[in-house]
């Protein structure tokens, strides 16, 4: 940004969803905008075990920011990452080696997938957060089917068809109904050496009480139901205490068990983006114990009213209880901060300083016509449960293009019950 340019200059930094919504809400307004990323293009992270079980491409939980804001004449997008903030010169450093000058700052980076001090596991259980994991998990899962296909040794190929999820929250728990429905369902008369539905094994290790913490326990039972009539084996009080040469060694009521596995799929815990250390370094803000922001009631900063921490990055107790880290809190937080930053710029006498979050519920999608739900006022499972899944993640796809494909094709593997994505891409050259 010139130093003449006298408009108020935004500066965000990840078009995730709250920076993707700060941004909207600041278009046509009277400020300058830059949206900051390292990719082209904003991520529908939700959708991405549907790309890794290969119900959808990876094309339908994507769409390129230059879509959504090139005509946009206050906002300026750039492909690059943030490695350094001057504070006192109000000055975020790039990759590309590029000083840019802010008068509000909105960091909105996110989090990645955290192995609780064990990133060696990483190796041979990937996560889902990114495009990237999600072909990878892909790989794995396809790949695992065919080699099984083709294997005599029965301990292999017992191996290859043992499939292992870490993590009960809504990303495992979505994940293993998906992996059921495609081993039991889709692949059931496709493969002529082996049986995939006596074959199969698929295991969910949970290492608190229950399946989805989040939700009320009743809507936990029936989870765990669901998942167990579906030919998924539950696995709570769990817990992980090592990952090595295709084996999850766990311990249950003190009792050391293992499973061997040549997919194992990590869907637990969250680290928090190397922003979280940058900013902390430069102005002194505290930290969780994951590095996630501290925040105030407004997503500012102690000490800098002009910096903000936005979605799953930022920690903000709401009453009691932090926020949790899910998509409709990082969205709400991105209008709110942007609206704030209108406000003061156009010197508004009364506006909202204190941010209150308007809890829509949570829903998670277990299979076929099994879904639950918890909107606050009513509480819901079955078919009803998801429909309302199905409504509520189009409604928040981004782009008319990518709602009129994923429909379509949700609605072709509803009937004929097979996956069309199952292309596997080698990552090796």
């Amino acid at each position: 940004m010139n130093s003449d340019n006298k408009k108020h200059h935004v500066v965000v930094v990840g078009a995730g969803f709250g920076g993707l919504y700060a941004v909207n809400n600041l278009v046509d307004s009277n400020v300058e905008v830059t949206l900051i990323d390292r990719r082209n293009f904003h991520l529908f992270q939700p959708l991405l075990y549907q790309v890794a079980t290969g119900t959808i491409s990876a094309t339908d939980v994507s769409a390129p920011i230059r879509s959504i804001f090139g005509d946009k004449k206050n906002i300026t997008v750039r492909l690059d990452s943030a490695v350094g903030i001057d504070v006192e010169a109000k000055q975020l450093t790039t990759s590309s080696h590029t000083n840019i000058d802010y008068d509000d700052l909105i960091i909105a980076t996110g989090v990645s997938h955290h192995y609780f001090g064990h990133h060696e596991w990483q190796k041979n259980a990937p996560g889902l957060k990114t495009i990237e994991d999600a072909l990878e998990m892909r790989r794995k899962i396809f790949t695992a089917f065919e080699l099984a296909e083709n294997e005599k040794d029965p301990l292999k190929r017992k191996q290859l068809l043992t499939f292992v999820i870490v993590g009960g929250g809504p990303t495992g728990v979505e994940l293993a109904g998906a992996l059921s429905d495609l081993a039991y369902r889709t692949f059931e008369k496709q493969f002529h050496n082996i049986n995939t539905r006596e074959e199969c094994k698929i295991y969910l290790i949970e290492g608190l009480p229950k399946v989805l913490p989040s939700f009320k326990e009743s809507l936990s039972d029936v989870t765990k139901g669901y998942l167990q009539d579906m030919g998924v084996e539950v696995l709570t009080d769990s817990l992980v205490t090592d990952i090595q040469n295709d084996t999850v060694f766990y311990k249950i009521k003190n009792e050391n068990k293992r499973i061997e596995s040549k997919t194992i799929l990590w869907g637990a815990g969250v680290k928090a983006s190397a922003m979280g250390k940058i900013l902390s370094e430069a102005t002194g803000v505290k930290l969780d114990s994951v590095g996630r922001v501290m925040v105030n009631k407004d997503f500012s900063i102690t000490d800098y009213e002009n910096i903000f921490v936005i979605g799953d990055l930022a920690r903000l107790k709401d009453g009691k209880d932090f926020l949790p880290g899910v998509a409709t809190v990082a969205m709400q937080s991105g209008e709110f901060v942007a609206q704030l930053i209108k406000n003061r710029t156009s010197n508004a006498k009364r506006y909202k300083k204190e941010f209150k979050y308007k809890n829509k519920g949570s829903l998670a999608v277990i299979g076929r016509n099994k879904a639950v739900a918890d909107l606050g006022y009513f509480t819901s499972k079955g078919f009803i449960a998801w429909i309302l899944w199905i409504f509520i993640h189009i409604l928040y796809l981004v782009g008319f293009g990518s709602k009129v494909s994923v429909v379509t094709k949700w609605a072709l593997s509803y009937f004929n019950q097979d996956k069309g994505n199952r292309l596997i891409f080698s990552n090796k050259q």
